[in-house]
């Protein structure tokens, strides 16, 4: 069977869905129709870990609702104003890719929350049926710079719909202005009508269940040895030599395309429309530059000459993934730990400051957990392998011993090799 590559092929209503995706659709068709004349907002809340297909079925049911919505008039749904969000440029162009492919979908039914808020605000208008992808992504705070001047996205677009439905996951909250936790959230939806669904099962890489455990564990700090099943159908690698990772995904990337390599922060990056760039030895490569076409940046066949940061990676596969783990991330010898140096932290837009946030050990702590975040969706972005470079000379080689102590017959200079 080809490797399906677009990101819209992946997400095509007409794709088969699981027993358990199928029944989640009709569990949320069955509640927004239950709620659809209720007097406030009801919220429905399908939360899953990068990978748990939830995308995909908010696609299937998006395109329910526009058929619905469209054409057919014994529909509850029949001429319903009905909207797709989501806070996320690169998988916004994605969607609206899709609508051109799609009979009942149109591309103004997917937009940013902040353009949509503004917009029903100076219309004085309403929502009937919104789906919010990526709702990890929704401001808890104002942000002039992107327009939205109110606290909260997310209540906003509750005034004005009358069923939403988000999926969330607290693993990818990486920035200040979009700090959500299930205390946060369950707070704001008290006072609604709100149902909770949790999906579990890892679509995306197609790894054992035991070294998608571990990459879990590893991003929270604990470095178990590696399980002995860790390459068992898929390309898992530790690598000692940065410019040997590159040239592998290079390789990957001429057979079956989609390769990237990835990097956490703690080098070099600034807003200025210059390349800043990454060197580990002989390896050198620029960041992501700011992409400006309609084309998500892990499709443009050039980008296989940059290093993908956790803002053009986020919510995209990748066949393969070279994902370097940058000065951020050291291994503490003493406790066998690995541990974040917040001073060598470069992404200073993450860590805005919130009128919310008073106590300076929360405030430690959260930029301490947003940090691992991202670490953890970098890890998770490969379906067919997954490659690993660490910055740290003693990280690099207690990643190196533990790969070596489930492949005892790979020779110490393997990885080095191109």
């Amino acid at each position: 069977m080809p490797i399906k590559n677009a990101a819209t092929e992946k997400l095509a209503p007409e794709l088969p869905l699981t027993a358990e995706q199928s029944q989640l659709v009709q569990q949320i068709n069955d509640f927004a129709q239950k709620h659809f004349s209720d007097k406030q907002a009801s919220v429905f809340v399908v939360e899953g870990e990068a990978g748990t297909g939830k995308s995909v079925v908010l696609t299937h049911l998006f395109n329910q609702w526009q058929i619905a919505a469209r054409t057919e008039p014994k529909s509850l749904f029949y001429h319903s104003n009905n909207r797709f969000l989501v806070n996320h440029p690169e998988v916004l162009k994605v969607y609206r890719q899709l609508a051109g492919e799609q009979p009942h979908l149109l591309k103004k039914d997917f937009q940013r929350p902040t353009t949509m808020i503004n917009q029903l605000e100076k219309q004085d208008d309403h929502l009937d049926l919104v789906v919010i992808d990526e709702a990890h992504l929704l401001l808890s705070k104002p942000d002039h710079y992107n327009n939205f001047y109110h606290e909260n996205q997310l209540l906003e677009i509750l005034k004005r719909s009358r069923v939403v439905v988000i999926v969330v996951d607290f693993r990818q909250v990486l920035r200040m202005k979009s700090l959500w936790t299930r205390e946060r959230l369950e707070k704001l939806l008290a006072p609604y009508t709100t149902k909770f669904v949790k999906l579990r099962h890892q679509f995306r890489m197609q790894a054992p269940d035991e070294l998608v455990s571990w990459l879990d564990d590893f991003s929270d700090g604990i470095i178990n040895p590696l399980p002995q099943n860790a390459r068992q159908g898929y390309d898992f690698r530790i690598f000692a030599d940065a410019e040997a990772m590159r040239q592998q995904i290079i390789q990957r990337n001429q057979q079956v395309g989609l390769a990237r390599v990835l990097s956490t922060s703690g080098y070099p990056s600034i807003l200025d429309g210059g390349k800043h760039y990454i060197r580990e030895g002989k390896f050198k490569m620029p960041w992501d530059q700011y992409n400006f076409t309609q084309t998500p940046w892990a499709e443009i066949p050039e980008t296989i000459d940059e290093v993908g940061s956790i803002y053009t990676c986020q919510g995209f596969d990748l066949n393969y993934a070279g994902i370097i783990i940058g000065p951020i991330f050291y291994l503490d010898p003493k406790t066998n730990r690995l541990e974040v140096d917040l001073s060598k932290y470069t992404d200073t837009e993450a860590f805005k400051r919130r009128k919310d946030l008073t106590d300076l050990v929360e405030i430690e702590q959260l930029k301490h957990l947003m940090i691992r975040n991202a670490l953890n969706v970098i890890l998770k972005r490969g379906v067919l392998g997954t490659y690993i470079y660490a910055h740290d000379p003693k990280l690099r080689q207690k990643l190196i011993n533990l790969f070596h102590e489930i492949n005892p017959e790979v020779s110490r200079n393997e990885e080095k090799r191109p």
